[in-house]
């Protein structure tokens, strides 16, 4: 019929039932995606029923309504319903940041969901290019969480430091996974931790550009860092670094709670970075949620 409204095809669950096949694959490809379509095609729906629940409030029915004028008016609320969703800070962005964070899903328009935004100390640049499942790049900071949860296990018997707290400082020195200490050829060194090869050291190290603050002011710097076989070394050395140096043995002592375990590694000269044990204790939070979003 000609002058009819048109549903666009992008508006999905709102428009044709159908489409929740498409929405059903896409999610295998693309699930950043299908969640923002999913949380669009709600918000949809909902002002549709917003605006049909305002015109039975507000319109009196009479001789001249009919099936055809019916049909009219709810095309019209779809119509209405599709133009006034999807725009930014709407239902729809509130809905998909949720959907984001109970499935685990990075939000790579701000990163892993709670993922400290400024670069702290050790971090280097550049991205791990390992093949393997150990050393592949989590997809999300909850995929973080769950690749290392059994050896954090380990050393948290070792030291008594909670789990939770260790694979929050290897996701502040890495980046939650991404921005991992390479070797020249982008091989990774799966130095979680940050630290670095001292003379004692015997063992391979890494040599990189990373972000040191001198007289509180950030510049880069050459350092060479630990290399090792395998993330579990990596965890069983730190673990090995808490309980036998004695500038650590408060970290020990009162790690058993965020703010001991943040302000002690602080004290102690764990990083240069005067903010470290904010952003330390931020990402413990934000591991503490994922955990519990997943319980």
């Amino acid at each position: 019929m000609a002058g009819a409204p048109v549903i666009p095809a992008s508006q999905g669950l709102a428009g044709d039932v159908r489409s929740l096949q498409d929405l059903r694959a896409r999610a295998a490809s693309d699930p950043k995606g299908a969640i923002r379509e999913a949380a669009k095609a709600f918000e949809t729906l909902f002002m549709q029923e917003v605006l049909k629940s305002m015109r039975a409030a507000t319109l009196a029915t009479g001789m001249l309504e009919n099936e055809g004028s019916k049909l009219g008016t709810d095309l019209l609320d779809q119509q209405l319903s599709t133009r006034l969703t999807g725009l930014p800070g709407g239902l729809s962005d509130a809905i998909a940041r949720q959907l984001m964070r109970q499935l685990g899903v990075s939000d790579g328009d701000s990163q892993a969901p709670g993922a400290p935004g400024p670069a702290p100390a050790f971090r280097p640049s550049g991205l791990s290019g390992m093949p393997g499942a150990e050393s592949a790049k989590p997809a999300s900071a909850a995929d973080f969480v769950r690749q290392h949860a059994v050896t954090a296990q380990r050393a948290a018997a070792e030291t008594g430091i909670p789990a939770e707290f260790m694979i929050s400082q290897a996701a502040l020195e890495t980046g939650w996974g991404r921005r991992e200490i390479l070797h020249a050829d982008g091989s990774s060194s799966h130095n979680l931790f940050g630290i670095k090869a001292t003379a004692s050291w015997k063992g391979p190290v890494a040599e990189v550009t990373t972000t040191e603050f001198i007289d509180g002011q950030p510049q880069k710097v050459t350092a060479r860092f630990r290399a090792y076989s395998s993330y579990a070394e990596s965890f069983a050395d730190y673990a090995r670094l808490m309980k036998t140096s004695p500038r650590y043995a408060p970290v020990i002592a009162q790690g058993g709670t965020v703010s001991g375990f943040a302000q002690n590694l602080q004290r102690a000269g764990y990083a240069t970075d005067p903010a470290y044990a904010d952003k330390l204790t931020r990402v413990i939070n934000t591991t503490l949620r994922l955990q519990r979003s997943q319980a």
